[in-house]
């Protein structure tokens, strides 16, 4: 006689599928084939289309690229390299400098300019260059001051150029290297550098042979981020007239109808960020950086003498002011009248309108509603996608792993004028991904791009957090008799919510700053907030475009706060 009850039997199924070694593939399908549609498919289109010319297949776009006759292309692949390249080295001297000056030393003044030393972040590309602009430019507030103060006939100085950009790089950039390397500097173990000096070391070998090489691994991984960054970087080479840039040249491609050049120079672009990624992976797997010593982390030196302090105090103020002037040039100039602000040191006009318009004006709300919009349907997307993904490299295995890893992450080691082009050409015509239809110069294209730029934010912030979490307790709701779906939902997610909700805070505020690939992708009936904020200065509507720009930078700050708050000290590091 059966005793055995439909519940029993129905449950027995449900644990033989989840036990079956083919579950996991059921779970990563949707993931690969989500990859496979929106990173691998656009890519290869686009290197399809570089391989097209007059409808035959050929070489002949990469040929006119390295041509002699058509030096545009090479000029700006070589300014495009140079300038990341000098970021990533003058973002580096900042950033880590300043991360050893805040860490090692306690002196009057550090706790407030450790603080003002993330101010950076909340910044977005786009109003970081606007800002310097109005500062520093031509016709910049500093310079302005300076002519006016000393009678000049010119002004005595003024940020254009690849200096120009190069010094917008670095201050909205080196926190990527402060982060990682005030992360590094608190493990670093002391007794290391007593026993070299002990053994005769001077202090700039001890710096070269011990404290550099145990930061290699933290400093590879900023250069990756400020080179990809720099490499895609827009808006600063525009502003300050270095119209040879791959970014440039790719809009302007794509801007007068030559999709098979555009096509080409995002190839190649990709493929320099792809070997400068291999590079430093190769130079960070050259040599073993482990620390092995049983020694405490450092610990802050009191500065004591009496002129160290006084210096101190005189430098960090100095800093407080450098780094809150730009934000502060920003507010001032959101309250200015717009068109009243001409060849006088600081507007003449002030206004609360701009702010009112935000919220009341429908053609001054509409960007904002649009990218608040855009930037939710991706952000669903990368929760949804990302979660799993997470969930499934860190608690299962399976082959395709490693592959799945890069496909995630290759969208963020690509500039994103590159994602943006690469999405043209796919989805340029209707394709079996798209659902048979055309996805270009509709409102879903944005999103798109959001999604897979930004779905790396979700799933390293996930990731971070569930191997933080005891795989064990999960194994005991199932052992209790829980399904995967029930102790997935009841355990697993509320474990991992802080790393979550951290990756998806970012996320969705990173989509709501996202201006390269936009400016791509717009259509004028989806405008996002930062193409209004470039348009509205190019119509002279600083005030509009400040005021734009404030509720971007407050809105950052909130979610660094939560994001902060939810995630402790790895706040930054799960990106």
């Amino acid at each position: 006689m059966n005793l055995q009850t439909e519940p029993t039997r129905t449950l027995k199924q449900r644990r033989s599928l989840v036990s079956s070694k083919y579950f996991v593939y059921v779970l990563v399908a949707p993931l690969f084939f989500i990859l496979l549609a929106f990173v691998i498919f656009p890519m290869f289109q686009t290197f399809l289309q570089s391989m097209q010319m007059e409808g035959s297949f050929s070489l002949a776009n990469y040929a006119k690229f390295f041509s002699l006759e058509h030096t545009s292309n090479l000029e700006a692949l070589w300014t495009s390299i140079y300038i990341s390249v000098l970021s990533v080295i003058t973002c580096g001297i900042v950033g880590i400098s300043m991360a050893f000056l805040l860490e090692r030393y306690d002196f009057p003044g550090r706790k407030i300019l450790t603080v003002l030393a993330m101010v950076p972040m909340a910044l977005p590309p786009l109003i970081g260059v606007l800002s310097f602009t109005f500062l520093y430019g031509e016709s910049g507030i500093i310079p302005r001051a300076l002519k006016e103060l000393f009678q000049l006939q010119q002004v005595p100085f003024s940020l254009k150029g690849i200096w120009g950009v190069i010094v917008v790089h670095t201050f909205t950039m080196y926190t990527y290297f402060f982060m990682t390397a005030s992360a590094a500097i608190k493990g670093l173990d002391p007794s290391l550098e007593e026993a070299a000096a002990s053994l005769g070391a001077n202090r700039l070998r001890v710096w070269r042979k011990i404290i550099l090489p145990m930061l290699t691994p933290s400093i590879v991984a900023s250069s990756l981020l400020v080179f990809m960054v720099s490499m895609a970087s827009y808006t600063a080479p525009l502003i300050f007239g270095i119209d040879r840039t791959m970014t440039m040249q790719i809009y302007l491609s794509r801007t007068n109808g030559s999709l098979d050049m555009a096509a080409t120079q995002s190839t190649i672009l990709s493929i320099v960020s792809v070997l400068f990624l291999l590079f430093m992976r190769w130079y960070q797997n050259a040599r073993n950086y482990q620390n092995q010593s049983k020694g405490v982390s450092v610990h802050r030196t009191e500065v004591k003498s009496k002129a160290g302090r006084y210096l101190a105090m005189v430098l960090s103020t100095l800093g407080v002011i450098i780094l809150m002037l730009p934000i502060l040039v920003l507010v001032l100039l959101s309250f200015s009248k717009d068109g009243t602000w001409t060849i006088q040191i600081l507007p003449p006009e002030y206004t609360v309108a701009h702010y009112v318009a935000l919220f009341t004006d429908a053609d001054t709300w509409g960007p904002i509603a649009t990218s608040f919009k855009l930037s939710s349907l991706a952000t669903i997307g990368n929760v949804i996608f990302g979660v799993a993904a997470a969930y499934a490299m860190v608690r299962m295995n399976f082959k395709g792993k490693t592959l799945m890893d890069v496909l995630i992450m290759l969208p963020w080691a690509l500039p994103g004028t590159v994602v943006g082009i690469n999405l043209i050409t796919a989805f340029s015509e209707p394709s079996v991904f798209s659902f048979n239809q055309v996805l270009v110069g509709t409102v879903w294209i944005i999103p798109l791009a959001y999604f897979v730029r930004h779905l790396p934010l979700v799933f390293r912030s996930t990731s971070a957090t569930l191997m933080q979490t005891d795989h064990s307790v999960e194994e005991a709701a199932r052992n209790l008799g829980a399904s995967w779906w029930y102790s997935f939902r009841r355990v697993v997610f509320p474990m991992a919510l802080s790393g979550i909700l951290a990756g998806t805070l970012l996320a969705f505020v990173q989509g709501i700053g996202e201006f390269v690939a936009s400016i791509l992708l717009f259509t004028p009936s989806n405008t996002p907030i930062s193409v209004e904020i470039f348009q509205r200065m190019y119509a002279f509507e600083f005030g509009t475009a400040c005021a734009y720009g404030v509720l971007q930078v407050v809105l950052i700050i909130i979610v660094l706060f939560l994001s902060k708050k939810l995630t402790g000290d790895s706040a930054g590091s799960a990106v």
